[in-house]
């Protein structure tokens, strides 16, 4: 590694972790019917059949907006409501794409400080109106991990599926970051899914090791009656579709996507623990999977991208640190020590300044200190 810093901005920026690359370097040794009519395609479902211990239907998208807009139109139809945290991706994120492909069914947003879903959320929602004249609730949509870096507990996905059963709702699972959610809470996938009552779950690869792709794993097999169609008038049938499909194969024959999952959850660990306590610096929402994120002093976010990280600022104005299969230990050690030297600096100007007007400890707003570059 260079000393130029490790960008943290999201776990999308990693490249082809080499289980993947290998998979991908095989499916292409000689030519192999299209459409999915191949080899690979069928052995990379059968592998989500045995790791989820269950029989499942399995598709192949291209990316997550677009795995999760079929998913949900595929549950809905054009006078149904989809009930969603309001920092999902779904709804702050994919451009209408989930209203546009179910034909205008209606996100119902819950507010949730912290992006999680509860029951009495979800309850209030769905049964706030039935007459005709509203969409008709249809689907949860919770998302495993939250947008916060948080994860659902199995017993909290199934106090949500109960939920959702008794208002005879469907239960969609959002899982672009699904196995660093399995490597927190040291379950099956299964235990965390079917065996909790989810319906569908779309399995994110792009941010686990895989160049593009995700997967739509439909749990309850009548749900995906006519998918395959959905997919081609949606444009997401792959006429090379063995080169969606093999990388999967790469990632879950060799254990490479729960270590890849379990490599970023520890490194986002390792730089909460490094900054704790630094002076200024917040953790804005606790530390479960691969992100961290952080409530900062006035000028704080500028100076450390003047040192050269890139980060996005997020949910309330947050830093929002990500961390990837990829991400280098020695990077991390390097943006801990970044952000207590500027937190520090912090500390030390505003002490100068408070000594300046007379009253120690007090700082005039119109005098307050910028931190340092």
């Amino acid at each position: 590694m260079t000393d130029k810093p490790q960008q943290f901005a999201s776990d999308n920026y990693a490249g082809i972790c080499p289980e993947v690359w290998a998979a991908m370097e095989t499916a292409n040794d000689a030519s192999a019917p299209a459409y999915g009519d191949d080899i690979w395609t069928q052995r990379a479902a059968d592998a989500f059949r045995t790791l989820f211990d269950t029989r499942c239907e399995v598709f192949f998208a291209f990316n997550g907006t677009a795995a999760n807009s079929l998913a949900l139109a595929a549950l809905c139809q054009s006078y149904h409501s989809v009930i969603c945290s309001s920092s999902s991706h779904v709804e702050t994120d994919e451009c209408g794409a989930p209203e546009f492909f179910s034909n205008g069914s209606k996100l119902l947003v819950a507010p949730s400080p912290d992006g999680k879903l509860t029951p009495d959320a979800i309850r209030t929602l769905a049964t706030s109106r039935s007459d005709i004249h509203f969409p008709k609730p249809r689907v949860v949509t919770i998302t495993q991990p939250t947008e916060t870096g948080q994860v659902y507990s199995i017993a909290e996905i199934q106090a949500i599926s109960a939920t959702c059963r008794d208002l005879g709702l469907k239960l969609h699972m959002d899982g672009a970051r699904f196995a660093h959610a399995c490597a927190t809470l040291g379950c099956s996938p299964a235990d965390v899914t079917w065996r909790a009552g989810v319906d569908v779950l779309c399995f994110g690869g792009t941010k686990n090791g895989m160049a593009a792709g995700e997967a739509i794993v439909f749990f309850d097999t009548a749900l995906a009656t006519d998918f395959d169609y959905r997919c081609k008038q949606a444009g997401q049938l792959a006429s090379k579709m063995r080169f969606l499909a093999a990388p999967w194969i790469g990632l879950f024959e060799s254990g490479a996507w729960l270590r890849n999952a379990e490599h970023a959850n520890r490194c986002a660990n390792r730089l909460a623990a490094a900054i704790e306590g630094v002076p200024g610096i917040r953790l804005a929402f606790p530390v479960q999977a691969n992100a961290v994120f952080l409530d900062t002093p006035d000028g704080f976010i500028d100076a450390l991208k003047d040192r050269g990280w890139r980060f996005y600022t997020f949910i309330g104005g947050s830093a929002r640190f990500m961390f990837a299969w990829d991400a280098d230990v020695k990077a991390v050690d390097r943006l801990a020590r970044d952000i207590t030297e500027l937190a520090v600096a912090a500390t030390k100007a505003v002490e100068v300044a408070s000594h300046g007007t007379g009253a120690p400890g007090i700082v005039s707003p119109l005098s307050r200190p910028q931190i340092p570059g």
